[in-house]
């Protein structure tokens, strides 16, 4: 793997991680809402872990260290988020398993399996009211900003505008999965905290985005 390739999915990795950290209380209250309110608590402890053992990580190829990432997070994240989050990670893994190099187009493949992951995993798909709701237009967003030769900041802009106003319209839905679910018509009305997360997520992203290499 090459030292731009392992540097760049290293930044996005850590800056997931630490929002995730950093968001604790943020996530939690957003899910308190309509959920149980440990949705916050549940993501900071699984990527404090991945933060703590940052240099034991394999870093021979992408698919490595994403794999590595996956398995820490489904055996440190509780409830339902870290089969979610783990899965999604293992997914990404193994759409580029036989990739030493990433390109844009690889990041949208991983993208489009982490979603297809998640959708298998929690049997859940766009309009349930779940982080899908953010993922899937988001991703559409940056492989079009891609195809039409935006460059990684530009596209990376765009896919957080997008991951931001499809989070948000998140309210309007009524959650069809998780314990909001069990809320009934009371879910609609504010957002889905998973959908934020993943906004949020982008946005840091984005901000902070310089080449790695």
């Amino acid at each position: 793997m090459t030292e731009s390739s392992l540097a760049v999915t290293e930044f996005v990795v850590r800056s997931i991680a630490q929002t995730a950290v950093d968001k604790e209380q943020e996530f939690s209250d957003l899910d308190a809402v309509v959920g149980d309110g440990d949705f916050g608590f549940s993501l900071a402890r699984g990527f404090e872990i991945v933060l703590s053992d940052w240099e034991t990580f394999d870093r021979s190829s992408p698919s490595a260290f994403l794999r590595q990432i996956a398995v820490t997070l489904t055996s440190h994240i509780g409830g339902t988020s870290g089969p979610i989050w783990g899965t999604a990670f293992l997914r990404a893994a193994s759409s580029v398993k036989d990739k030493d190099e990433l390109s844009g187009a690889d990041v949208v493949v991983m993208l489009r399996a982490a979603a297809e992951g998640i959708k298998a995993r929690g049997n859940s798909d766009l309009g349930d009211k779940t982080l899908l709701d953010t993922l899937i237009p988001a991703t559409a967003a940056l492989e079009m900003q891609l195809d039409s030769g935006a460059d990684a900041r530009q596209a990376l802009q765009a896919l957080a505008e997008t991951a931001r106003t499809s989070a948000e319209a998140t309210s309007l839905l009524q959650a069809k999965r998780g314990r909001a679910s069990y809320t009934g018509e009371r879910s609609i009305g504010s957002p889905d905290a998973g959908a934020m997360a993943l906004a949020i997520i982008a946005e840091r992203l984005s901000r902070e985005w310089s080449d790695p290499s």
